[in-house]
């Protein structure tokens, strides 16, 4: 009895790390998301370029449909100031050379010196090039 016990606590075990176990390019999507939220509350024009495509279509939650430029100088111009992020909820599929990454972001803003607390759902594209994820799209909508 005690073996069929034991037979049955490892299978369960193997079963769960099998189901939280992430593939390599999961895991490398993951670094890339949390490189692009350390991005937003510390801008630095070099490492969006890196992470965001030339060709992003970068979506507000007030309807602003932003590209890189625009982005970049958003944020570096303190238009978009973000203090503190925390993302919750994150979930991704990956297919192939593409993924959707999504999640509930809560931050504290200081937009234009302006504070601000904001609570969004957003859906993140991110394709797979040489070797690294690349922001192609990102959508934002309130949450309730």
């Amino acid at each position: 009895m005690m073996k069929k016990i034991a037979l049955l606590v490892t299978v369960l075990v193997m079963a769960t790390m099998i189901t939280f176990a992430q593939t390599k390019d999961e895991k490398s999507l993951v670094k890339a998301v949390e490189s692009f939220r350390k991005a937003l509350i510390d801008p630095d024009s070099t490492v969006l370029k890196q992470l965001v495509s030339d060709k992003v279509s970068y979506g507000h939650s007030s309807g602003v449909v932003q590209n890189r430029a625009a982005l970049i100088e958003a944020l570096l111009s303190g238009r978009s100031d973000f203090v503190t992020i925390d993302i919750t909820g994150q979930t991704m599929e990956v297919f192939d050379n593409v993924a959707i990454v999504r999640h509930t972001l809560s931050a504290t803003t200081n937009d234009n010196g302006k504070p601000g607390i904001v609570k969004l759902t957003v859906m993140l594209v991110w394709k797979k090039s040489h070797n690294k994820w690349i922001l192609i799209a990102r959508q934002a909508v309130h949450t309730a």
